[in-house]
């Protein structure tokens, strides 16, 4: 494809710039091919290293891509590898999902009035009460709420906000294990995932210390409910990790809180710490509504506006009908006693599956939220094994980057009972994968 896009640049960050630039804005769209170094060199006035150094610096962030005589070309748009799970097979118990149990949530409470007609709602795209409620949500965890918007889920909200701030190739900091569609969103996006390793208090210091030596742009975590680990920040990793980031002001730190209200764990949020660039995202998917497709995000001012701007030249607004739909939840005290309910037996749910793995030796994480990670050697076999046995329990591979094996089992419709036998074939399946592999 013929170079259509103006580069400019004097030196080597400039002319990386420009190509950058013209990527993201189509200008140069993939396939094209760049022009030689030297002919750049000369048009710009500079030197064929200075050309050579740049396009090397392209190549690493992953923009473009050279094929010998075939030049210098803009590389091609991900391609994402899917990590859509299988079909459940029939006649098995789902535990692979990640849903919440549907005995919890509430019946919808929609508007008694439909909006009539056609009209914007771009002037006053927050409704007022709802504004509020957010605020005082936010507020009541001691996350800063002087700046709230709304969006249309974590993931919708975590696209805007990475396509606004980063470039293409630039790296982003992401929990290993990991949520697997933030995973192939920054994929997607053309951006590149560093992994920060995990444990039951969530990101790890050192990892995401090191994250951002490697020049991570952007940082993206969950303060609690981590999926799939289930890990929760405690206060002193949050401090431990406030500290880390605090020595990259400029990196965008986004906390994805997507479970609040039924995580079963406190909340030790970054964004207390005062940190310059920060966001944070809350759904009501998991406890209100697995359609309300709706986040109250709070953050700084410059996020807030950079967020908005691109929010009203895309969908303008959430919809008002879905946010009096949720205003009506939030307010409603049935639906306060049902989540209360909802977070208690998530709670024991997932404790009674750990301690029962526990029992029989098997390690177990999950601190908070509605999923247990368990560390296994095969996962094919494991999964495979409690197939057998009548569970279908989600293979690891979808949500790693460089963490070892794993299996995540959903916990919200297991109640102990049904856990306590679950354990009892774990072990089972272990045991023999043990005698397969010989010790």
């Amino acid at each position: 494809m013929a170079i259509q896009y103006e580069i400019t640049g004097t030196n080597a960050k400039g002319i990386a710039a420009s190509v950058e630039r013209g990527v993201a804005e189509g200008g140069l769209p993939p396939g094209t091919l760049l022009p030689p170094v030297r002919r750049l060199a000369e048009r710009l006035g500079v030197s064929p290293g200075t050309v050579a150094a740049t396009y090397k610096e392209l190549r690493r962030r992953g923009i473009v891509v050279t094929h010998g005589r075939g030049g210098t070309v803009v590389a091609a748009a991900p391609a994402i590898a899917s990590r859509r799970p299988p079909v459940v097979p029939e006649g098995v118990r789902d535990l692979a999902g990640g849903h919440p149990d549907a005995g919890f949530l509430p019946a919808l409470l929609p508007p008694a009035r439909l909006s009539p007609g056609a009209r914007s709602h771009r002037a006053s795209p927050r409704m007022a009460p709802l504004e509020q409620l957010a605020r005082d949500w936010f507020e009541a965890d001691g996350v800063p709420a002087d700046h709230v918007t709304f969006a249309h889920g974590a993931l919708d909200c975590a696209a805007r906000l990475l396509s606004v701030e980063l470039r293409p190739g630039d790296p982003v900091a992401m929990e290993d294990p990991g949520y697997h569609h933030l995973l192939d969103l920054v994929a997607a996006l053309g951006l590149r995932s560093v992994p920060v390793a995990v444990d039951d208090e969530g990101m790890r210091p050192e990892a995401l210390r090191g994250a951002l030596k490697a020049g991570a742009r952007a940082v993206i975590c969950s303060p609690r409910s981590q999926n799939p680990y289930g890990g929760c920040f405690s206060r002193a990793r949050r401090d431990a990790l406030a500290e880390v980031v605090a020595a990259a002001p400029e990196v965008l730190v986004i906390e994805n809180d997507h479970a609040a209200d039924i995580a079963g764990a406190p909340l030790h949020t970054l964004t207390s710490a005062g940190l310059p660039r920060w966001a944070q995202v809350r759904t009501v998917t998991k406890y209100l509504g697995t359609d309300l497709r709706w986040a109250a995000v709070a953050c700084d001012a410059a996020t807030l506006a950079r967020h908005d701007g691109r929010l009203l030249l895309t969908s303008g607004w959430v919809s008002h009908v879905l946010q009096e739909t949720v205003t009506r939840l939030m307010t409603d005290p049935a639906t306060h006693d049902l989540v209360r309910r909802a977070r208690d037996a998530y709670a024991e749910r997932r404790s009674a599956l750990v301690a029962a793995l526990a029992g029989y030796g098997v390690d177990a994480h999950g601190a908070s939220g509605l999923n247990v990670w368990v560390p296994v050697r095969d996962e094919a076999a494991a999964v495979n094994g409690l197939r057998t046995r009548g569970w279908w329990v989600a293979a690891g591979a979808r949500f790693r980057l460089a963490a070892p094996p794993g299996v995540r089992i959903t916990t919200a419709e297991l109640p102990p009972e049904d856990g306590a036998r679950l354990a009892a074939d774990f072990a089972a399946v272990l045991a023999e994968s043990q005698a397969t592999y010989g010790g």
